[in-house]
């Protein structure tokens, strides 16, 4: 019955801007990255030829991505998924079907997490390209003499992955409780930018929209203060069972769930 319902959820998604949503945001940050080294392919040579190419190009696509892409895009992506019942007034046709309310919850939960995943490929596939594209356009280009450190990638790849479920979890509760696409959404963004706000405080860590640029900040050796005390990926993983157990009652025992 899950899977089904899941399948359902998923055909859903084709008619609202999620799927555009995913591939926008998975190839924003290397399709500028791209066009900017084609502009500049003259003076490439020596950066292609670089020992650290792979950390630098690594490190400058996931800037703009930890930062502000990736809370933006689950905020949007949320929102969008759980209105597709509101908008079409079908929550009461959707509790009339035989399955439970824990599968509806999470099978709708379960495709905004896949296109998360979606966007983490894409954009890891569209990082590669626009590293690799510019050595097979122009001739003063070599191709990327440094070997990939493929453990050290898929290690903070994973990371990032983690940071962003917090976010994650407290947009699905809004999403799900309140009718008006305007209110998780903008309490999301506002939320987000109070966190940017919070990074020079000793306490950030505590946040759970800054786990993303913290950990990005810590990759790239750029976090001014003192590490965390905590490992805030732990701390990801805890706002999350947190936020998720409490959307999934909140839904369950909801009064109106038209």
């Amino acid at each position: 019955m899950f899977i089904k319902s899941f399948q359902s959820e998923w055909l859903k998604k084709k008619r609202s801007l999620a799927s555009w949503l995913v591939v926008a945001g998975a190839s924003f940050v290397p399709s500028i990255i791209f066009a900017a080294r084609v502009k500049n392919h003259a003076a490439l040579g020596a950066f292609y030829a670089s020992d650290d190419f792979w950390l630098k190009t690594w490190n400058q696509s996931w800037e703009a991505m930890a930062v502000a892409l990736l809370p933006m895009g689950v905020v949007l992506a949320t929102g969008l998924i759980a209105q597709i019942e509101y908008k079409n007034n079908a929550w009461k046709q959707l509790h009339a079907t035989p399955q439970g309310f824990t599968t509806i919850y999470f099978a709708k939960f379960l495709v905004v997490a896949v296109m998360l995943g979606q966007v983490f490929v894409l954009f890891l596939a569209a990082v590669y390209l626009s590293a690799v594209l510019p050595a097979l356009l122009f001739a003063n280009v070599s191709y990327p003499a440094a070997p990939i450190p493929y453990g050290l990638f898929f290690e903070q790849t994973a990371r990032y992955f983690v940071d962003c479920l917090p976010v994650l979890g407290l947009q699905y509760l809004l999403s799900v409780h309140f009718r008006n696409f305007l209110v998780p959404v903008g309490v999301g963004f506002g939320l987000w930018f109070l966190g940017i706000g919070m990074l020079s405080w000793d306490y950030s860590w505590l946040f759970p929209y800054n786990h993303g640029t913290i950990d990005f900040l810590l990759n790239a050796g750029q976090f001014k203060k003192a590490p965390p005390p905590v490992d805030v990926g732990l701390l990801a993983v805890f706002y999350f069972a947190v936020f998720t157990a409490a959307g999934y009652f909140l839904y369950l025992y909801k009064s109106d769930k038209a």
